[in-house]
């Protein structure tokens, strides 16, 4: 069963399974995550915010990608 995405995740890192951080949540929407790679200090501030965003460098991460969703998102080892 997938995860669910919700704007609860803006802000968290999103990590592969073996813990290597791929970037930061930078806009939840209708099931998919906006992952930012190089999160700049104010990009991070914003997602703590809520401020959601995403630009041109942000890649998609949708819910049959996630292995868990927790503290921080951890996408499965099978991608």
């Amino acid at each position: 069963m997938a995860a669910t995405l919700t704007d609860d995740e803006v802000g968290k890192t999103v990590v592969d399974a073996e813990q290597k951080e791929l970037g930061i949540v930078a806009k939840v929407d209708g099931g998919r995550a906006y992952v930012d790679p190089n999160p700049s200090v104010a990009e991070h501030v914003m997602a703590a915010v809520g401020w959601e965003g995403e630009d041109e460098e942000d890649y998609l991460v949708t819910e049959d990608m996630i292995a868990s969703v927790g503290d921080e998102i951890v996408l499965q080892g099978d991608l």
